[in-house]
C-alpha cells in the first residue's frame, strides 16, 4: 500500500500529501522529491531532531544531553563518519533522508539545504534526539486536537551546563483545554523519550518564554477563554546550546523537518 495516502492541510500552508511508511517518506527524501514539513507525516512513528557534529564534540555534548534529558532524550548515536541509523531506522541515510538540513559553522547558520553528502565528514557523530511531534496521533485518538496553538519558544531557564555546552531551555507551548491537559499529561508522561509530560503549566512569563520571537510561525494571537497554556521541553534545545557554543561544524535538521524512524511511538513508551 502507498504511503502517500491523502491530503493534509497544515496550519501555514496548503494541502500536503500525507505518508503513512516511513521508508516511503524517507526515498521521497532521498530522491530530491519532497520537501514537506514532517508534523503530520507518518503518523504513530517516532521522529526525531538531527545534530551531528565532529567527535571531538561529541562526549561532552553526549553529557549535556545526560544532563538535560526532558529536552534530549537520545535514541541513537552513530560511530563517528556513519549516516546510517541502524537501531532506529536500518537502511536509512542521515545525509538524505530528511527534507531539510541546516548547516552551521562558527556557532552561525550559514545554509539550509536538503541533501548533505557534500558536507558529510568522517570525524561527523550523528545524534538523534526524540521529538514531542511523535506523540500527536495517540494525542489525537484521546481526544487531544494538535493541528493548532502550538509554538517553539526560547525561555529564560538554563539548561544545566557540560563544557562548551549551554544556554536556555527551548520549550513547545501548547494551548489546551482543562479536559486536554489532563488527559495529555497523563498520556505524554508514558514517552520519555519524547519530552515526557510537561515541565510547566500557566504564565509563560514564569518561564521567561520570548512570545514575540517564536523559532518558527508567526507570534501567538491573544489566547481564546477556556485555554490553558502548557509548555513541554523541546528538542530543538540542543541547536541551540551547539550554537551559543559556537560549534566549528556542525549539521542540523531544519526546524520542522525531522527525521522520522522506523520505531512505532506506542511501542517505545511505558505501558
Amino acid at each position: 500500500m502507498s504511503g502517500q495516502a491523502k491530503l493534509v492541510r497544515n496550519n501555514d500552508g496548503p494541502a500536503a500529501p500525507l505518508y503513512t511508511s516511513p521508508r516511503e517518506f524517507r526515498a521521497g527524501c532521498r530522491s530530491g522529491q519532497l520537501s514537506l514539513l514532517t508534523r503530520n507525516q507518518c503518523p504513530g512513528y517516532v521522529q526525531c531532531a538531527l545534530v551531528a557534529l565532529p567527535k571531538a564534540l561529541a562526549f561532552e555534548f553526549m553529557v549535556f544531553c545526560q544532563r538535560n534529558q526532558k529536552a534530549c532524550p537520545v535514541l541513537e548515536v552513530t560511530e563517528p563518519g556513519q549516516y546510517e541509523p541502524k537501531r532506529s531506522a536500518p537502511g536509512a541515510d542521515l545525509r538524505t533522508d530528511l527534507p531539510l538540513y541546516s548547516v552551521y559553522r562558527n556557532g552561525v547558520r550559514v545554509e539550509d539545504v536538503a541533501d548533505v553528502t557534500r558536507l558529510w565528514r568522517d570525524d561527523l557523530v550523528g545524534f538523534l534526539i526524540g521529538s514531542n511531534t511523535s506523540c500527536d496521533l495517540a494525542l489525537q485518538r484521546a481526544g487531544v486536537q494538535t493541528e493548532r496553538y502550538r509554538w517553539p519558544l526560547t525561555t529564560s531557564v538554563p539548561t544545566e551546563p557540560a563544557g562548551a555546552f549551554h544556554g536556555p531551555l527551548v520549550v513547545t507551548m501548547r494551548w489546551l483545554t482543562p479536559q486536554e491537559l489532563i488527559t495529555a499529561t497523563q498520556l505524554t508522561s508514558r514517552f520519555p523519550f519524547n519530552h515526557g509530560a510537561p515541565i510547566h503549566v500557566g504564565d509563560p512569563a514564569v518561564l521567561g518564554c520570548d512570545l514575540a520571537h517564536p523559532l518558527t510561525g508567526s507570534p501567538p494571537p491573544p489566547m481564546p477563554a477556556g485555554l490553558i497554556p502548557t509548555f513541554w521541553a523541546c528538542s530543538v534545545t540542543p541547536q541551540v546550546v551547539a550554537v551559543a557554543a559556537k560549534v566549528e561544524f556542525m549539521i542540523t535538521s531544519a526546524p520542522t523537518y525531522g527525521f522520522i524512524t522506523d520505531l512505532e511511538t506506542d511501542k517505545v513508551g511505558i505501558p
